[in-house]
């Protein structure tokens, strides 16, 4: 089965989270929606793969809805700062955002006091995209693949260091995992987006990287200035098709991307989420859209919000086993 497959049409036809009023809740106001910008909340700092997923979704959905939609970066805690302050925004449709994995299915099983309910309070509006992780290390690292690392992982237990976007998020987890099935025990590093990370691994400070961003891998990799150990998703990269899966090098069954979906705060008009999804899948089809996923290694993805809510509770689900058998908590 295919990964869009997976993302897209094998969703089922649910019900969608709590919080979803009935289409006659919404009011006369919503036919005349969008009358003034319409903000969508990135809960990363600018330049990853969240936020360039987000500028693209905002000018392609803001054409085809006649209304400027203005991207702000609210970064901090592995996405949840961002999304919170959608879940608390007023549900009138002026203020949505485009969230992770991280915050929409990781972090419930992940924090016992997180901020919100991705049921209760936030409202599903469309998967928009994934992108696969990778495994990438400083060529003067001594291990040029999966083998490699682990060898030299058990021969240095806790002090390979490796970096994340930040605690709780999907290449976090996926580190975990990798860990857990290998045998070994690595250093983590957290920080706060992906910019800091390649800085860090180019000069050496940190030997290895879990990357959701092949906006930074891709020309470093070509100048020989990083070197990918693995990919974390089920099938190669079109964007890295000559390095080879996790499940290729000895772990079958290894599927780990990050994906982002359109949000906003719970009790927003089912008609609204519908528009904005309707638009979003319209825009993702258009040239401009494919060449900014193409170029961070992205596939895009749309649906209807029913199916987006269906998704969010299935890989809810599946993340909070895998979280429960590491024994993993962050508060």
């Amino acid at each position: 089965m295919q990964r869009r497959q997976f993302l897209s049409s094998g969703l089922g036809a649910g019900l969608a989270c709590a919080g979803l009023p009935p289409a006659a809740a919404a009011s006369g106001a919503a036919g005349e929606w969008p009358v003034r910008p319409v903000k969508l909340i990135v809960p990363f700092p600018p330049g990853g793969p969240t936020d360039i997923i987000g500028r693209t979704a905002a000018r392609v959905m803001g054409e085809r809805l006649g209304q400027q939609i203005v991207v702000e970066n609210k970064a901090g805690a592995g996405g949840n700062i961002g999304t919170d302050a959608v879940a608390k925004a007023m549900p009138d449709g002026y203020t949505i955002g485009l969230s992770a994995i991280s915050s929409l299915a990781i972090a419930p099983s992940l924090y016992a006091r997180l901020p919100y309910s991705v049921e209760r309070d936030l409202a599903p509006i469309s998967l928009a995209g994934y992108t696969p992780c990778a495994i990438v290390a400083h060529p003067g690292a001594p291990f040029d693949d999966l083998a490699g690392l682990i060898a030299y992982a058990k021969a240095h237990p806790g002090k390979l260091s490796y970096g994340t976007s930040g605690l709780g998020t999907s290449t976090h987890l996926a580190a975990e995992y990798f860990q857990s099935i290998a045998g070994v025990s690595m250093l983590h590093v957290p920080y706060k987006g992906t910019s800091q990370i390649a800085q860090d691994l180019l000069a050496g400070t940190i030997p290895l990287s879990f990357e959701s961003s092949l906006t930074t891998t891709l020309p470093n990799v070509r100048e020989g200035r990083v070197k990918v150990i693995a990919v974390t998703s089920a099938r190669r990269s079109r964007a890295l098709p000559q390095v080879a899966t996790v499940a290729e090098q000895g772990f079958a069954g290894f599927d780990v991307v990050t994906w982002f979906g359109l949000i906003g705060p719970a009790r927003l008009p089912r008609e609204l989420a519908q528009r904005i999804s309707g638009a979003w899948q319209t825009g993702s089809a258009t040239p401009l859209a494919r060449q900014a996923f193409e170029n961070i290694g992205a596939d895009p993805q749309a649906g209807s919000p029913q199916q987006f809510g269906d998704f969010m509770r299935s890989e809810t689900q599946r993340w909070g086993a895998l979280i429960r058998k590491l024994g993993i908590q962050l508060d």
